[in-house]
């Protein structure tokens, strides 16, 4: 595994491509984006997979089969490689990707996979460290596209609309306060959250995750 010190330019060369192969992103009123592309030109159907997100989880040996075991209580297969015995305690690191499909009409589709697990650890500590690694905060300035008001029932909302440094879009609620405070500004200070490949470090995905101030 690479560290996690790796410069910005190098860990989203990979994940320009991916991104960008779906489209703008949007959001709704959650801090969670939901993905949806605007109307416009005839594009082809495409899909990418990117790595979603981990979680460690305390389990316990099984069934030792050969030189593998079983984890309880989802029965997963993993190398023994440390030499667990049946009934021992260890910490297991499990793995979500996404499929991002983009239809002819320029709307997106996500489809989480299942939990896989991928690794086993001795403690919690070990786990969490190789976690860190692999979930990592940044805060950066990003472009600030524009903000702007919608109404509904009476009802006003305001949003902002980013631009992530993997070239793609997202639009994120804000409120009156913070509406006036982006409403002349070009870049503005953001929390993301790169979520990295297990198997290829260099492959990760830029999740919004709140506003730096």
């Amino acid at each position: 595994m690479h560290s996690s010190k790796q410069t910005w330019t190098r860990r989203f060369l990979v994940t320009l491509m991916l991104v960008l192969s779906v489209g703008f992103l949007g959001a709704c009123g959650d801090t969670t984006s939901v993905f949806s592309t605007e109307s416009g030109s005839e594009a082809e159907l495409t899909t990418a997979r990117v790595p979603w997100d981990y979680k460690i989880v305390e389990a316990m040996v099984g069934d030792l089969v050969g030189s593998d075991m079983t984890i309880l209580p989802d029965n997963d297969l993993l190398p023994n490689d440390n030499n667990y015995a049946t009934g021992d305690k260890i910490w297991i690191l499990q793995f979500m990707d996404a499929e991002l499909t983009t239809d002819e009409n320029q709307k997106n589709e996500v489809r989480l996979s299942s939990w896989t697990t991928l690794k086993s650890y001795p403690d919690q500590a070990s786990a969490e460290k190789d976690l860190a690694e692999l979930k990592v905060s940044v805060t950066t300035d990003v472009n600030l596209v524009g903000v702007y008001k919608t109404e509904y029932q009476g009802k006003i909302r305001c949003f902002a609309v980013l631009e992530l440094p993997t070239g793609n879009r997202i639009k994120q609620p804000i409120d009156e306060e913070r509406y006036a405070a982006l409403e002349k500004a070009k870049t503005v200070s953001v929390v993301l959250e790169e979520v990295h490949d297990f198997a290829d470090y260099d492959l990760a995905f830029a999740k919004f995750r709140g506003w730096a101030n």
